[in-house]
Parts: structure tokens; C-alpha cells; sequence
């Protein structure tokens, strides 16, 4: 069944797997268009006047869904923050990088800045800020071995070095917060949006 109208055109800015398996389950139908920006540019930008995770979060979202030139199509762009006591991490490039990472989480909460905006005709017509909380349970560096091993390059595609959708669930002892947030892209705000503007049926 067809839950989508057939106009506008749905864009996702990202490369991010998970955020196009969390689109596909909805039913939607959507062009992936992956959005190349400087990240940490906007970061440091953002950082240095004082902005907020939140703030640098929303920015990213909407550069990367601006660099989409299509004024017939609904552009969502994504991005996502890991902070834990006031540090932003960003996603490892190694995997002794995602080691440290891990080791800096371990046994403590943090937050996942989750921003999207969406755009049409060159403008932002909605955004939306999520903000799980994960808790990482005092795991042992036995474990923290095993784990990288068995997750290996899946480590550097994620900001906290986890997937909670995979092997990454063992990490924690609490999480608080919508699943599909925690992956990437609120569908219960987004889809909330969606059926706002005769993109979904009501």
C-alpha cells in the first residue's frame, strides 16, 4: 500500500545506512543524495561563538540538505552530535580511535544531539531536535577487545563508535530516548511533519 503522495519528491542528504533502512520500513519512497560539506569547519564555527551542540547539530542538517539544487523536492538533511560532559566526539577514523573513544564512554552517560531539517524551494520549512540518553555500562577491556575485533570498520561509520541496532546493545545499561533517534532520524517527528504537509496520508 501506498502511504505517500507522488509530489513532492522526497531527498535524503546522507549516506548514513541506517537512516535509509529507517525510510524504507516507513514505506517511503526517496531519492539518497549524500551531502559533501565541511563539517568541522562548521563545528569549530559554531563551537567558538558559543553555539551549542544543538546549535552546530541543526547547522550541519541544513548545509548538507542545502547542497541539494532541487526546488520541486522535499530535501531532509541529518546530523548528529555524540556529547558527553561537555565533549563533542566526532566519528573515529581509526579503529585505536574508536578504542579511545569507547574507553572515554565507558561507565558514563552521554547524549546524542540528533538534528533534521527539511527543506523546499530553498528554504527551511521544519526542524526538529532529538536528544537521547545512552548510558554505557563499566565494561571490561576484554570485552572492549572482542568488541572492536568483531565489529572492526563498522566502528568508523558511527560517532560513538557503536551500533545499538547491531552488537553495539552490549555496550549499555540504559537507554532513554525513540530507537529511530538514536539511529539517526526521529521518524515519529518526521513523519508527524510529513502528514503536516500532504507528503503522507492522514
Amino acid at each position: 500500500m501506498l502511504l505517500q503522495a507522488p509530489a513532492p519528491r522526497l531527498i535524503l542528504a546522507s549516506a548514513s545506512t541506517a537512516r535509509r533502512a529507517l525510510l524504507h520500513a516507513a514505506g517511503l519512497q526517496f531519492e539518497c543524495m549524500p551531502a559533501d560539506i565541511d563539517e568541522a569547519a562548521i563545528k569549530v564555527a559554531i563551537r567558538a561563538g558559543g553555539g551549542a551542540a544543538a546549535d552546530a547539530a541543526l547547522a550541519l542538517a541544513d548545509a548538507k540538505a542545502a547542497t541539494i539544487a532541487d526546488p520541486d523536492a522535499l530535501i531532509i538533511g541529518c546530523d548528529q552530535i555524540l556529547v558527553c560532559d561537555d565533549v563533542w566526539f566526532d566519528k573515529p577514523a581509526t579503529l585505536d580511535d574508536a578504542r579511545d573513544a569507547l574507553r572515554r564512554l565507558r561507565g558514563r552517560p552521554h547524549m546524542l544531539v540528533t538534528a533534521t531539517i527539511c527543506r523546499r524551494a530553498g528554504a527551511s520549512v521544519w526542524q526538529h531536535v532529538a536528544t537521547p540518553l545512552l548510558t554505557m555500562r563499566a565494561f571490561s577491556d576484554a570485552f572492549l577487545d572482542a568488541y572492536v575485533a568483531a565489529e572492526g570498520a563498522a566502528l568508523l561509520r558511527s560517532v560513538g563508535a557503536y551500533r545499538v541496532e547491531g552488537a553495539g546493545m552490549h555496550l549499555f545499561d540504559a537507554v532513554d530516548g525513540e530507537h529511530s533517534a538514536i539511529l539517526g532520524l526521529p521518524m515519529t517527528a518526521l513523519l508527524g511533519f510529513l502528514r503536516a504537509c500532504g507528503l503522507v496520508l492522514t
